[in-house]
């Protein structure tokens, strides 16, 4: 009798061996899992466009958190107003364009001349002023005895000097001043979460951006949710107003034509993987650092997450990275904002202190890698689930 059970463990034993090869030789296809397979879907597809060479849809960086890094990310340095045009120094001169009302005022220095018959003695001043015309969609006004005059795109001092030389020769002694009677064309406007939304006119001297929200009654909501998107000549940027107040290099100088939008949206953060909790967070207050970031989603999953590989994924500009010492002769991506990934080593026992020093920026994303065990034993418990049977008959035997 205990000859015969022998024998049967020896069977079951050996029989367990050759049924757990052939189980997981037969693939993942018995290993639990949700949704189609993806062999599956491309082997159904009607159409596919693959990437048969398994190269990257984008070139990044990646960038380890350590001292000498924290002061380039410890501020949202996403502003790019400062990239629309003239530095913060520069005073824009104001031109005219098709529309605006101008007024030419033609002096000479005596009478009898062009403009002034002999009898004009009596005049307060040695000056006729012209009617006001409006600049034509060509560009163009015309002056009596000067002729057709290109004034769009000119300043009134270069449309000044056009009219004299053309009168030099036959007004005595001419001096000319053009007054901006009507402003149409350098125009600027302010649309969204303001006092008062409308089209502004520039002046002589220049307009920034924080005078013009003043003039449209400022922002209606708070400082820290406040974004404004500049748009100018096809091209945009979008800026959060504490950076403006902030910076002055962001305080930019309008042109004609320029829209400001301003809008008061929530800055968030995705977070993904061996977090606690996964999603898209709200800033609680204008700034937030990794650390904080980090508990907002319920820390690390314990015993899952490997907290060497703590992940920030962003935007970063090609300049702060030339700052920080890469090398970016070799990247061929994007010429001002490179696809750049952070990672922070929750080991190192320095840390906490570096985390407190880097900010999150609005849509960051935090990814928290698996551990390299985690992967094994997930596959571990799988085949023990499906071989688990015999060998719990082999035990039974043995303990028997």
């Amino acid at each position: 009798m205990w000859q015969t059970r022998d024998i049967k463990v020896v069977f079951i034993y050996r029989t367990a061996a050759p049924l757990t090869l052939a189980v997981l030789l037969s693939g993942c296809a018995m290993l639990p899992g949700s949704g189609p397979r993806e062999p599956n879907i491309h082997a159904n597809a009607t159409a596919s466009l693959k990437n048969d060479q398994a190269t990257l849809g984008y070139e990044y960086v990646v960038v380890d958190v350590t001292r000498n890094i924290l002061p380039l990310v410890s501020k949202d340095t996403d502003s790019e107003f400062r990239t629309f045009g003239a530095s913060r120094a520069t005073v824009p001169s104001l031109r005219l364009g098709p529309g605006d009302i101008v007024r030419v005022t033609v002096f000479e220095s005596q009478t009898g001349g062009l403009f002034l018959p002999e009898e004009a003695g009596v005049r307060p001043g040695n000056f006729v002023q012209l009617p006001p015309q409006r600049i034509d969609q060509d560009g163009r006004i015309t002056v009596p005895f000067a002729g057709i005059i290109q004034a769009a795109g000119q300043t009134p001092a270069a449309v000044e000097s056009q009219i004299r030389q053309r009168l030099q020769d036959r007004a005595i002694e001419p001096e000319i001043a053009v007054e901006i009677v009507e402003q149409n064309f350098s125009r600027v406007s302010v649309i969204g979460d303001v006092g008062s939304s409308g089209v502004f006119p520039l002046r002589e001297g220049g307009v920034r951006v924080l005078e013009l929200i003043a003039r449209a009654g400022g922002i209606r909501g708070e400082a820290s949710s406040t974004f404004v998107t500049l748009r100018r000549n096809g091209a945009s940027a979008k800026v959060a107003y504490s950076v403006i107040t902030e910076n002055p290099a962001e305080n930019i100088f309008l042109a004609p034509g320029d829209v400001l939008e301003i809008t008061e949206e929530d800055k968030t953060f995705f977070a993904f993987g061996a977090t606690g909790l996964v999603g898209n967070f709200r800033f609680a207050s204008e700034e937030v650092t990794l650390n904080e970031a980090v508990a907002r989603v319920a820390s690390l999953q314990e015993g899952q997450a490997d907290p060497r590989q703590v992940l920030i994924y962003r935007k970063e500009s090609r300049h702060v990275l030339e700052q920080m010492g890469v090398d970016m002769s070799e990247y061929q991506g994007f010429e001002h904002e490179i696809p750049t990934i952070y990672r922070a080593n929750y080991r190192s026992p320095d840390i906490f202190f570096l985390a407190n020093q880097f900010m999150m920026r609005d849509d960051d994303v935090i990814f928290v890698t698996n551990a390299a065990a985690i992967e094994f034993r997930t596959f571990f418990n799988n085949a023990t689930s499906l071989t688990g049977q015999p060998l719990q008959v082999r035990n039974n035997i043995r303990s028997f």
